[in-house]
């Protein structure tokens, strides 16, 4: 296997760089790269830490993020599974990347910047949703910003239904769990998870 050791073979290869994926990038948000953010309802957040690294899905209907001013990015920090790794992580490094999915668009955005982790009362109380706040709010710092080529995503064909895998096809959380501990139970843990889900959204 020929594997690459320097950064002058890797860019031999790679030679042909178009203007426009130098030309895209800016240090704060434009106009247009607001609405590119603000549309979308899922991102990646990547988070590096003495560990190693981590990445995240975030969700939020209506927008995963709120977009503060042209620098700064707020997002809420909702429930999930408690591991907190992110979170962890930004209070040692704050590096950040972002990469956003906007169901239906085959480009996606990218961010790069720095984060902090805060439990101001009133940023918490003003992402309030179902009578819950969220328990901290992520402060993330632009340093770059651009979009993404679409081919990965149009290669993909992402949003075709017709690609959709059938989740029946597919082991259920309970079942990668009980792969992961083999005395946990499945069976409990399924038939639970939708209500406890729904009650446990914010």
């Amino acid at each position: 296997m020929n594997i690459i050791r320097s950064v002058e073979e890797l860019k031999a290869i790679y030679s042909d760089v178009p203007e426009a994926s130098l030309a895209k990038v800016t240090k704060t948000l434009t106009l247009e790269y607001r609405q590119m953010i603000e549309a979308s309802p899922f991102m990646a957040l990547a988070t590096v830490g003495p560990e190693g690294l981590d990445c995240s899905p975030r969700g939020d209907l209506g927008g995963v993020v709120r977009v503060q001013d042209e620098s700064t990015l707020l997002l809420p920090d909702w429930r999930g599974n408690n591991r907190v790794d992110s979170l962890v992580n930004i209070v040692r490094d704050p590096r950040v990347a972002l990469m956003f999915l906007i169901p239906g668009s085959n480009t996606t955005m990218r961010v790069n910047g720095r984060a902090a982790v805060s439990a101001d009362p009133d940023l918490l109380s003003s992402f309030e949703m179902d009578g819950r706040n969220p328990r901290t709010v992520v402060v993330i710092t632009i340093m770059e910003v651009y979009f993404q080529c679409a081919r990965a995503v149009m290669r993909a064909e992402l949003w075709n239904p017709q690609h959709f895998v059938d989740p029946a096809t597919l082991p259920t959380p309970g079942k990668l769990l009980k792969a992961a501990k083999s005395d946990f139970d499945q069976e409990t843990y399924d038939r639970e998870w939708a209500s406890r889900a729904a009650k446990t959204m914010w």
